[in-house]
């Protein structure tokens, strides 16, 4: 008895490892993804996709009502549709949005991201799809005329942004040295604080800028002169080629068909 209930354990034993390797063909990775299916058979099958982004960044993602609307926006309801599914959307801070999708919580982030090397090192960007510039917000009365006169002033970022590596400056790469810089997680945050004083300025995107201006015309204003010119872009989780390839050819489309101008037109052209 001793000896089957031993081969009977052994048996059962080598039947338990064969069906953990094969399960193990099937394992998902932290995307969800599971081995040997594509990420878009998933997201078709899943009858979804998902953004993440940060709403706090008009016009290209903000909130109109409940709704969250923009720029970024029009773009990712254009790659839902091109694979037959709908969108959902996370907004949560800029600063976690790299991670929304290293950890799977995210397919892609769209969110007027700069597509620049740090970044890259963490995911991959999708065709640059937008031309941005770094501005620079000051009180009426300042006496910061240009962005060279941000030299030893205190001045706001939202926090993670390329305005936030530009006037942070770790690498000592930037041409101006602040004295001190204050992180919001809202760029209107950033403006309250401009406009009780509790700051010299602060440096955001140029159209982002405009709209927290055209609001408070008659308490600050925009700088003429820009501190950066870089180039927005769509990240997905790196290595995720098939989902970078499907969002270029969207954007493809929308630039040949003349559907990309219409919604920068509509979002960003001053009322």
């Amino acid at each position: 008895m001793k000896k089957s209930f031993k081969l009977m354990a052994v048996c059962l034993a080598a039947a338990t490892m064969l069906s953990m390797s094969a399960c193990g063909g099937k394992n998902s990775d932290e995307s969800g993804v599971s081995e040997g299916s594509s990420s878009l058979d998933n997201i078709k099958r899943n009858g979804y996709i998902t953004m993440s982004t940060n709403a706090e960044f008009e016009p290209f993602e903000y909130n109109e009502g409940s709704e969250i609307v923009g720029i970024d926006v029009e773009i990712s309801k254009k790659i839902a549709e091109k694979l037959g599914v709908k969108l959902r959307m996370n907004d949560v801070a800029f600063g976690a949005l790299i991670q929304e999708i290293t950890s799977g919580k995210a397919d892609f982030v769209a969110a007027g991201m700069t597509a620049d090397d740090d970044r890259r090192k963490n995911v991959d960007f999708s065709d640059n799809y937008f031309d941005a510039r770094q501005a620079v917000i000051v009180r009426l009365d300042s006496d910061i005329k240009e962005p060279k006169d941000l030299d030893g002033k205190k001045v706001g970022v939202q926090e993670g942004t390329t305005g936030d590596i530009y006037c942070t400056n770790e690498d000592g790469s930037s041409e101006i040295k602040v004295a001190s810089v204050e992180r919001y997680n809202k760029g209107m945050d950033a403006v309250s604080d401009l406009i009780s004083g509790r700051i010299d300025a602060v440096v955001i995107d140029d159209f982002p800028a405009d709209k927290f201006v055209d609001k408070n015309s008659s308490k600050i204003k925009k700088l003429e002169s820009m501190l950066t010119e870089e180039k927005y872009a769509i990240a997905v989780k790196k290595g995720n080629t098939e989902l970078m390839e499907l969002i270029n050819e969207v954007l493809k489309e929308m630039n040949e068909s003349g559907e990309m101008d219409q919604i920068l037109n509509q979002y960003l052209v001053k009322e």
